[in-house]
């Protein structure tokens, strides 16, 4: 067996974390609609972000970065001056 075969690794493009989320009732996925109901793991204001047990990663202007590397784009609510100006 020749050195360079010995040392191969496998790669793979999608990560595959298992779930942090070990309470009873489990929390809701990464994927589910209500993903931001997971409890905090960390919490960082001063940084802006905070990671969920399912993996998620919460930032503070509501954005999120799902542990597939799938981007959620900022959802804040619309104030009630927006809609005034909507309207």
């Amino acid at each position: 067996m020749s050195t360079a075969s010995s040392r191969r690794t496998h790669t793979t493009t999608q990560r595959k974390n298992p779930s942090m989320c070990q309470h009873q009732p489990a929390c809701p996925t990464a994927h589910s609609a209500d993903r931001e109901a997971a409890r905090l793991m960390a919490h960082h204001p001063e940084q802006g972000w905070s990671l969920l047990c399912n993996g998620v990663l919460l930032f503070e202007d509501t954005g999120e970065l799902l542990p597939d590397g799938q981007i959620i784009a900022p959802h804040r609510p619309l104030t009630a001056g927006q809609v005034a100006q909507a309207a």
